[in-house]
């Protein structure tokens, strides 16, 4: 398998062109090229890694591990170790964070190199079913030949100031550099005295927690009736009694129905719980995100795109069109790097001719909050919904020796049991560390384990990971830990 490379050529041609470079897109072309074929990314940024490694998932983690820090730090006064007042400089974080993203999109840049993957830079727009157009930020365009094609182009954040329409007075404050979304609050303009963060889902929660320890004083609205919509309500109670200090205020089932300029920042108003107007100096918008289907000239390639964006495959991530494939979060599905990921592999082992399916039974979702929330599988409100029986066993951190000796007791740890087959078929985590520890349950769940499998499984003591292995002793009604039923 051959390729013209030449940077002297505006005509390309390769076994796999890769249309986008996020997690789905980069590993896909790894994936292609260890495999042997002669492959290209097309990537509109200045580097690989698309919105998570740049300006989503890792800048927010760097964030949270420092907010995690300084709030450990300060709780530690009450155990006889004291620090200086928190003083926060705002250009050397911004610095730390910037450095630990240009350290991993280094390492992906070298990744490709090695592997002879090219990465052109540009805006790609499908010309055919076997050609792409490429814009480059500089005007000139080169077309790219391709046998094969993997459409890994990703979301965009919901505009924010689309959120306000129809909003009284949001035509005035249009393009406001105080609205922003997840991309702007993580380049961390300022420090706002009063943040207001308009969506209760991960990435409203998350952010909130970082402008909290960095000394906002924080509000949260919520249109719905609850927080973390997709985590079971149980889970959620744990993170809302540990941070009733952490937000001023929270306010659900509350829209914002009226914006306007005001000498100290922007005044809202509110239906619902809140009917006072307040003034903000920072409002982030972050209530979801859309797929970018729309943007690539898809029917030009014969692609069929739904009126969303969204993108429809098979099992090996294949489109309409035999030899174009899609995969993250321009198909269905959660919206997740590791799920990108995972579709990536499978694209591209399929278009080297494999059978590579995408079967996973279940994808496991995080809150990097604190304290992290984590669930996969079956939820009980989903089992609930669908008249799937199922039980539940807990372990509560109260009896976990680590979560005493780490000062966090908060949290406890689920297993949802099926009533038919007996087997492990989801559950959850909530505390310290709970996106560490979910892993295991994802793995049970995948092999098709039963609690006994867990529960006699030896697990390291004394670690949070033992409270999967003891919720399965629950599940069994064989947990020493607690206290027995009488």
């Amino acid at each position: 398998m051959t390729s013209e490379l030449s940077d002297n050529d505006r005509q390309l041609h390769c076994d796999l062109l890769v249309l986008g470079g996020g997690p789905g897109g980069y590993t896909a072309a790894f994936r292609g090229a260890d495999l042997g074929l002669s492959t290209i990314i097309v990537e509109r940024g200045a580097t690989l890694g698309g919105v998570c490694l740049n300006v989503g998932c890792i800048p927010s983690k760097a964030l949270l591990h420092v907010a995690a820090v300084s709030d450990a730090a300060a709780d530690l006064s009450s155990k006889g170790v004291s620090f200086g007042d928190r003083a926060v400089d705002l250009d050397k974080l911004r610095a730390w964070k910037d450095s630990v993203i240009a350290k991993l999109t280094g390492g992906l840049r070298d990744l490709a190199k090695g592997r002879s993957v090219r990465v052109v830079r540009g805006t790609g727009s499908f010309a055919g079913p076997t050609a792409l157009r490429v814009t480059g930020n500089d005007g000139e365009s080169q077309t790219i030949h391709f046998k094969n094609a993997i459409i890994a182009v990703g979301s965009r954040a919901v505009d924010p100031f689309a959120v306000f329409e129809g909003v009284e007075g949001a035509d005035l404050v249009r393009e406001d550099p105080r609205i922003v979304d997840s991309t702007g609050a993580l380049a961390l303009p300022a420090i706002p005295k009063r943040l207001l963060v308009v969506g209760g889902g991960v990435i409203g929660l998350e952010l909130a927690t970082v402008y909290a320890a960095l000394g906002a004083q924080v509000d949260v609205v919520e249109k719905g009736e609850r927080l973390l919509a997709g985590a079971d309500p149980d889970l959620v109670a744990v993170w809302s009694k540990h941070n009733k200090k952490l937000l001023r205020n929270l306010w659900l089932n509350t829209v914002v129905s009226a914006i306007k300029k005001h000498p100290d920042g922007l005044e809202l108003t509110f239906s619902g719980q809140s009917q006072e107007p307040r003034v903000y100096d920072l409002i982030l918008v972050a209530v979801g995100r859309m797929p970018n289907g729309k943007a690539i000239g898809a029917e030009r390639a014969g692609v069929d795109v739904d009126e969303r964006g969204f993108i429809d495959v098979d099992s090996q991530m294949c489109t309409n069109v035999p030899h174009i494939f899609a995969v993250g979060d321009i198909v269905r599905g959660p919206m997740l790097a590791h799920k990108a990921t995972h579709q990536g592999h499978v694209a591209a082992e399929a278009a080297a001719g494999r059978r590579a399916h995408f079967d996973a039974r279940v994808v496991p979702e995080v809150a990097y909050t604190d304290p992290e929330i984590a669930w996969v599988g079956v939820t009980e409100e989903s089992a609930n919904q669908s008249g799937r029986r199922v039980r539940r066993a807990v372990f509560p951190w109260v009896a976990s020796g680590r979560a005493w000796a780490n000062g966090r007791s908060e949290g406890f740890t689920k297993l949802l049991v099926d009533d038919v087959t007996g087997r492990v078929v989801g559950g959850g985590i909530v505390g310290t560390h709970a996106g560490d520890l979910i892993g295991e349950l994802a793995l049970a769940i995948e092999m098709g384990c039963h609690p006994e499998d867990l529960a006699k499984t030896i697990h390291p003591h004394p670690t949070l990971c033992e409270s999967i292995g003891l919720a399965a002793a629950v599940a069994r009604e064989g947990c020493t830990e607690l206290a027995a039923k009488v």
